[in-house]
């Protein structure tokens, strides 16, 4: 049976993230089809839906999956949203753009494909939340749900996601193995008993999440997550702390250096500089590295023995998949939306 509930508890963004691109539904467009049928100026998202091609040429990846989604409702307003629609809708990570628009119909005895349209059914059911005039699957069901079928480091960085506050994540450890628990289906239940063990509320971001799964599935003694270092009146947390040899790893994104001016930038690269030094003065070893070093693996591993962090078990390489097979092309995490002006990391960051 499948609830409903009035209100919302998400993981990723608490509204409903809003189409990267205008679109332009043609029954609802005075001006009429035959202007958006003009493909120089605008692109067909789906059958009646239209977006201005010069804006749509210029979205990343997840976000032509995002406006597919916002697409797909405008055509089918009582559609029910689920895995990676939902969690583009909720701001969860995405990793490239998915492939099919996921719904859910409770009253369907049969999953089946219509098109680039997956319905999903099933013995379970799923709570569905009705927010901004969308209805999607839960947070919980929605992360559980991609954790049974993504490749292993990515589904930990949906389930960090959901319960990260840092990330917006309103779930708990405890509601997600309650929730897979009381689940019959059977597909995705080895992937959930590797993954929901491992799921960390402190990490910060889908870098974090998928470093920390190389870490540990290549045999690396696990880090201790966003341990506070104290100096000259600054408390900086450190992605990545390994006590046992002095160390500290950072998973780097560069988007917290962007500010809307350049003196703010300048600013904020210059305290990110200062916040490294105070850091690097507490440590034996100190490394960043960006997503894609961990996605690639090696580079990831090389930085870590560079850094002589302990190996204390065999490599367990085949967990490594960082290949989306439910994504068009190579996958890149969506970054997780930051509150506006914060950085999180040291508690004096401006």
């Amino acid at each position: 049976m499948t609830a409903v509930s009035s209100t919302a508890t998400t993981a990723g963004s608490a509204m409903v993230q809003p189409s990267p691109v205008e679109l332009y539904a043609v029954r609802e467009t005075a001006f009429g089809a035959p202007s958006l049928r003009d493909r120089q100026r605008y692109v067909r998202v789906r059958a009646g839906v239209y977006a201005p091609r010069a804006a749509w040429e210029g979205l990343a990846p997840w976000e032509r999956y995002l406006a597919r989604v916002h697409a797909y409702a405008l055509v089918s307003p009582g559609a029910v949203f689920a895995y990676e629609s939902a969690a583009a809708l909720r701001g969860m990570p995405l990793f490239g753009e998915a492939r099919d628009i996921h719904v859910f119909a409770s009253e369907r005895t049969s999953s089946r494909r219509f098109g680039d349209v997956c319905v999903h059914t099933g013995v379970d059911g799923r709570v569905v939340e009705r927010l901004q005039g969308f209805a999607l699957t839960s947070a919980a069901d929605t992360a559980i749900d991609l954790m049974r079928v993504l490749p292993p480091a990515f589904g930990l960085a949906v389930g960090d996601a959901t319960i990260s506050r840092a990330q917006d994540g309103g779930v708990t450890t405890e509601m997600l193995l309650t929730l897979a628990e009381s689940q019959e289906y059977r597909r995705g239940r080895g992937r959930l008993a590797l993954l929901l063990p491992l799921l960390h509320p402190g990490a910060e971001s889908p870098g974090e999440s998928v470093s920390r799964a190389v870490i540990l599935w290549s045999g690396f003694e696990p880090p201790e997550l966003q341990v506070v270092f104290r100096m000259d009146g600054f408390s900086d947390r450190a992605d990545f702390a390994w006590t046992s040899v002095r160390a500290i790893g950072e998973s780097d994104g560069f988007g917290k250096y962007v500010g809307e001016t350049r003196e703010e930038t300048i600013r904020r690269v210059r305290e990110e500089k200062r916040r490294e030094s105070r850091l690097r003065r507490q440590c034996s070893a100190f490394d960043r590295w960006e997503m894609n070093d961990a996605m690639r693996v090696t580079p990831l591993v090389d930085r870590l023995d560079a850094m002589r962090i302990p190996r204390i078990a065999r490599p367990r390489t085949g967990l490594l998949i960082m290949t989306n097979s439910r994504s068009f092309a190579a996958a890149r995490a969506v970054p997780t939306p930051a509150h506006p002006g914060s950085d999180s990391r040291s508690r004096n960051h401006v």
